[in-house]
C-alpha cells in the first residue's frame, strides 16, 4: 500500500495512460547503479526492442533521459545548424513547437500549415520540398492536440530524393499504430513512454538512422545543448560506457517491462486492439450527441478528438474526475473549450474503458 495519498484514476486523457501490473512491479525493483553490468545488459535489450517498435533493423535506438518534447528538441538540434532551412508540416500544437525550436536554434523554418483537425496536404509538402530544398523535413505522425493522423511515406520519400533528412514525431503513435522507420525512409524519430507504451512519463525513445548519424558527424559546430548532444550520449551507450549522466534506472526498468508486454502481445494485435476501442467509442458516444470532427480516414484510434454536447464542457470533465475518477483531456490552443481529447492508449485501449466512460456520462443525464 502506497503511503502517498494518490487516487486511482482511469486516465482517458492525452497522457499519461494507466500502467500495467508488470510496469508497476518493475518500478519497485531494487535500485542498482547505472553502470552495473545487470543494468547495462537490460539497457541493451531495451534498445533492441525499440528497434522492433520503430520498425528498423539498422537505426541506433535509445531511451533519452527526458520527455517527448526533449526528444523533439534533441532530433532537431542535432541535425540542424544555424541558417539551415527546415520544412515543418504543422497541423496542431506540436508542429508549432517544432517551429519554435527551429527558430531558437537560429535556423530558418518554412512552415506548411493545415487547419486544426486536418492533416497537412501531402502535395503542399511535396511542392515545398522541391521549391525550398530544405536541409531537414519535420512533421508529426500523430498530432496529439487534434487527433489527426498524418500520411508519411510520400513526404519522406520526396525529402530523401532531395537529400533532406526526415524527422518524425511518433510520441502518440509508437506502439499504438504502425511506425515503419526503414520502409518510410525516416532519418530520426522520437516518442514518449507515457502514451501507448503505458509507462511513466520521463523517457523519450529515439531512433536515429545512418544518414542522420553521418550528418551529426559532419557538423561544423557543436550542438547547442551539452545535455542533448547525441554524440556525447552515444559514448555512454557504446561499448566504452563513457559517463555522461546518471540514467534513470527505475524508469528504464519500467520501460523494459512495458516493451516486453508490447512485444509479447504482438504489434499487429495491439494495433487492432486500439482500432477496436476507437470504433467502440464512436458507436457509444454518437448517440449521446458527441461529434467527431476529424474525418474517418485521418482519425487517430488512440487519441480521439470529440466535440461534446455540453454548454460547460470543463464542468463535465471536472465531474468525471471528481465523481468517477475518470480523466478526459480538454482542447489545446484554438481548440481549448471546444473539444475533448479522449485517449484510448496502451492499457486503456479496450472496450471496458469505453463502457466506464459511457456509464459515467449517462449518470449526468
Amino acid at each position: 500500500m502506497s503511503s502517498i495519498p494518490c487516487p486511482e484514476r482511469l486516465l482517458l486523457g492525452p497522457g499519461p495512460s494507466n500502467l500495467s501490473t508488470e510496469v508497476r512491479e518493475a518500478l519497485a525493483s531494487p535500485m542498482i547503479g547505472h553502470l552495473d553490468p545487470a543494468f547495462l545488459a537490460l539497457l541493451d535489450e531495451v534498445q533492441a526492442m525499440l528497434r522492433t517498435l520503430f520498425g528498423s533493423e539498422e537505426a541506433w535506438t535509445l531511451p533519452l533521459s527526458a520527455t517527448g518534447s526533449a526528444g523533439m528538441e534533441t532530433c532537431l538540434i542535432n541535425l540542424t545548424e544555424p541558417g539551415e532551412r527546415v520544412l515543418i508540416g504543422q497541423c496542431g500544437v506540436f508542429g508549432g513547437r517544432m517551429r519554435e525550436i527551429v527558430e531558437r536554434l537560429g535556423a530558418q523554418p518554412i512552415v506548411i500549415e493545415a487547419p486544426m483537425g486536418e492533416s497537412v496536404p501531402t502535395q503542399a509538402m511535396l511542392d515545398a520540398i522541391e521549391r525550398e530544398r530544405p536541409h531537414v523535413v519535420a512533421f508529426v505522425h500523430a498530432e496529439t492536440s487534434t487527433g489527426v493522423a498524418q500520411p508519411v511515406e510520400s513526404i519522406a520519400h520526396a525529402a530523401r530524393s532531395q537529400g533532406a533528412l526526415v524527422v518524425l514525431d511518433c510520441v502518440t503513435s509508437l506502439a499504438g499504430m504502425p511506425v515503419r522507420f526503414d520502409e518510410w525512409q525516416i532519418d530520426a524519430a522520437y516518442s514518449g513512454t507515457q502514451k501507448c507504451l503505458s509507462c511513466p512519463p520521463g523517457l523519450s525513445p529515439l531512433a536515429i538512422g545512418p544518414r542522420a548519424l553521418e550528418r551529426m558527424r559532419a557538423r561544423k559546430r557543436p550542438v547547442q545543448s551539452w545535455y542533448l548532444d547525441l554524440s556525447l550520449i552515444g559514448g555512454y551507450l557504446s561499448s566504452k560506457r563513457v559517463y555522461h549522466h546518471t540514467a534513470p534506472v527505475s524508469a528504464i526498468f519500467a520501460l523494459y517491462a512495458g516493451l516486453k508486454r508490447v512485444i509479447g502481445e504482438g504489434l499487429e494485435k495491439r494495433f487492432e486492439r486500439h482500432v477496436d476501442a476507437h470504433r467502440a467509442l464512436v458507436s457509444a458516444l454518437t448517440p449521446l450527441g458527441f461529434q467527431f470532427p476529424v474525418n474517418d480516414q485521418e482519425r487517430l484510434p488512440m487519441l480521439n478528438a470529440v466535440v461534446p454536447p455540453y454548454d460547460d464542457e470543463a464542468e463535465v470533465r471536472r465531474r468525471l474526475l471528481l465523481e468517477h475518477d475518470i480523466e478526459v483531456g480538454g482542447g489545446l490552443g484554438s481548440l481549448a473549450g471546444r473539444i475533448w481529447r479522449i485517449g484510448l492508449m496502451g492499457e486503456n485501449a479496450c472496450r471496458e474503458s469505453v463502457e466506464k466512460l459511457v456509464r459515467a456520462l449517462e449518470s449526468f443525464t
